[in-house]
């Protein structure tokens, strides 16, 4: 099978179920961002971050891989049996930020983004994640998506974040305080 099929040279694309969407549409938008930072956290794991989080980060990226394709599902003939983001998701990210933030002194004051490459990295995913949970609402206003996709990317952003500070915590470098 080939790689190309010259069907998108006219700037439309296929969601699964066959439906041809244009590539610049919002729901296109948003399952390549969630790509995107699935492909950043790869990144992430190939820096070698503390040894627990590169399960915890494998883990997420499957996350990703079954919430962009229900993006590219939605609104399609294509038939689905449940989505693949669940609310059991979004409770092991909590549990994850729990553990990770209770090894953590408290946070008093706005930190920059940075450190160690591993932590600053890991900062960068969070905001392409930002960016992701923020589509992800806009689609939910034009078409029906669930809540469920928003609040896994919120709490998702929530764990890079400590697991970025923890990293730097690991790694002995200190958190810079933003200076207003």
């Amino acid at each position: 099978m080939k790689i190309y099929t010259r069907r998108g040279d006219k700037g439309e694309t296929a969601l699964f179920g066959g439906k041809r969407v244009p590539k610049d549409s919002l729901r296109i938008e948003a399952f390549g961002t969630v790509d995107e930072l699935n492909s950043v956290i790869g990144i992430c794991r190939s820096l070698k971050p503390a040894g627990e989080f590169d399960k915890i980060l494998e883990q997420i990226q499957h996350d990703l891989f079954g919430l962009g394709a229900d993006l590219a599902s939605a609104g399609t003939s294509a038939k689905k049996k449940e989505d693949r983001v669940r609310s059991s998701d979004v409770d092991r990210l909590e549990r994850h930020i729990d553990k990770i933030e209770g090894k953590l002194r408290p946070l008093r004051n706005f930190i920059l983004p940075g450190g160690s490459a591993p932590a600053s990295m890991i900062h960068f995913a969070r905001t392409v994640c930002r960016r992701a949970e923020r589509l992800l609402v806009r689609l939910a206003r034009t078409e029906k998506g669930g809540e469920l996709p928003v609040i896994y990317l919120n709490r998702l952003s929530d764990l890079l974040f400590v697991m970025a500070r923890r990293e730097n915590a690991r790694t002995k470098n200190p958190e810079i305080k933003w200076k207003s």
